[in-house]
């Protein structure tokens, strides 16, 4: 069985960035009929908040993302308390009373000298008689696990084989002073009770795996599979934040993007699958493997989401548009079907439906006025298909000896007020002769 998880910190708003691993880990496990945790790291007391939570939950669920289900780091310290314990019983954990001021002070000693700015493990020194004292003092420790100091190898599904040798590493803090955890020490205890089996998220967590790696094997979890993809940086290669609203979600779906657009352009940008419509994210998940991801950059262009959701739009079955056209009372095929490769957004078809029902300017132009007089005089009868507006210029061709822009501008700024639009074949059945008599007049 196939368990992944999403791990977002409800911090911020989520943005293009953060949609990739998002997707990613759903296509992973809809193409392996798998288990799909959303877990909400929000032990960040301090930034964390329940408006975040429901961002992330609706953002997800605009994609069509339904997580199997839903777990928050908040309501379970009972697991993280029990594995710190584990963990000072085994002597991998351990208090450390330095201060952020003395700890700054040993870095720069050491670049000073030439060494790595890595803790020095001063604390394993101390005495029960110096820990006595700086618990008088008022000081509380915060503590620090015990690297190995060696190679940890992984075969990672996307980079391939990575070694991070946690020698050359400080002892990362996994509690604060204040009895907090910091992020590595809730993920791994939560990856091993929810028996994740891959973990699929940004190569900025590189070197965090060799870390996690001899945690999990420190609590005696089964390490799971790692797959550290590239990160969607924008078109200048600057990082996302959630802290600046890059991209946000939110705002891309106020400004009437299409999920489906966001989706293949967050997972499959710096892929070697085209950036092209999908019917859903089911048939990318059947086409998407790990292997396929690129190691160097992810490249976003705006320019590529606009082309992109036009393309989705120009393409999209009445079937589909029909539940979002009824409330706009505009759910008719025809209407759809010839409206909808001038659309660039959804609710671009409010305003391109009144060069159907009005109100609409005629535009004609002085020098023009006696052939749309001829035109109008010249419209066939009803019944109309779209083989009536061939039948019409054909007609006004041999009577007027127009042709090409000549003969089709006239009409289209006489009928429609406008220079573009949809084709006048797919357009003169909706509009009906009397509408046309009454514009060309």
């Amino acid at each position: 069985m196939t368990v992944v998880r999403y791990a977002p910190s409800p911090t911020g708003r989520l943005h293009l960035g953060n949609a990739r691993p998002a997707l990613l880990n759903w296509l992973f496990a809809l193409a392996r009929s798998g288990t799909y945790v959303l877990r909400l790291d929000d032990t960040d007391t301090a930034r964390s908040t329940e408006e975040f939570a429901r961002g992330i939950e609706e953002d997800l669920s605009w994609f069509g993302i339904t997580p199997t289900f839903t777990v928050r780091q908040s309501h379970r310290t009972a697991l993280y308390d029990a594995a710190r314990d584990r963990l000072i019983a085994a002597a991998r954990l351990y208090p450390c009373y330095e201060t952020e001021s003395e700890l700054d002070r040993k870095r720069m000693r050491a670049r000073a000298l030439g060494r790595p700015p890595i803790y020095d493990r001063a604390a394993l020194n101390l005495t029960d008689g110096q820990k006595r004292q700086y618990a008088e003092e008022g000081r509380k420790p915060h503590w620090r696990f015990k690297l190995d100091g060696r190679p940890v190898q992984f075969a990672d599904l996307i980079k391939g084989e990575q070694t991070v040798n946690t020698a050359s590493m400080s002892d990362p803090v996994l509690v604060r002073e204040d009895g907090s955890y910091l992020y590595t020490l809730p993920s791994v205890v939560d990856d091993i009770d929810l028996s994740i089996t891959h973990v699929i998220r940004g190569e900025d967590h590189v070197s965090n795996t060799g870390t996690q790696i001899e945690i999990f094997e420190a609590l005696g979890g089964k390490v799971p599979f790692f797959a550290h993809h590239n990160l969607l940086t924008g078109a200048e290669g600057e990082g996302l934040s959630k802290r600046i609203g890059s991209l946000s979600l939110a705002e891309l779906r106020a400004q009437g993007y299409e999920a489906l657009a966001v989706a293949i352009v967050a997972v499959l940008t710096g892929t070697s699958l085209p950036v092209e419509p999908y019917p859903d994210l089911r048939a990318i998940a059947r086409k998407l493997d790990l292997s396929m991801i690129s190691h160097g950059p992810a490249r976003h262009d705006p320019a590529e989401l606009d082309g992109l959701n036009a393309r989705i739009l120009h393409t999209m079955p009445f079937e589909v548009a029909r539940p979002r056209l009824e409330p706009l009372g505009l759910a008719s095929e025809p209407l759809w079907l010839a409206l909808r490769e001038n659309l660039s957004r959804f609710d671009d078809i409010v305003e391109l439906s009144k060069l159907v029902f009005g109100p609409i300017v005629p535009v004609i132009a002085p020098e023009d006025r006696e052939f749309v007089d001829l035109a109008r005089d010249n419209l066939p009868p009803e019944p109309w298909d779209q083989g009536a507006w061939a039948l019409w210029t054909d007609t006004l061709k041999e009577k007027s000896g127009r042709k090409g822009k000549a003969l089709f501008m006239p009409l289209r700024l006489a009928l429609t007020g406008r220079a573009d639009g949809p084709e006048l074949r797919s357009l003169l059945p909706l509009l009906g002769r009397k509408a046309c008599l009454d514009r060309l007049s």
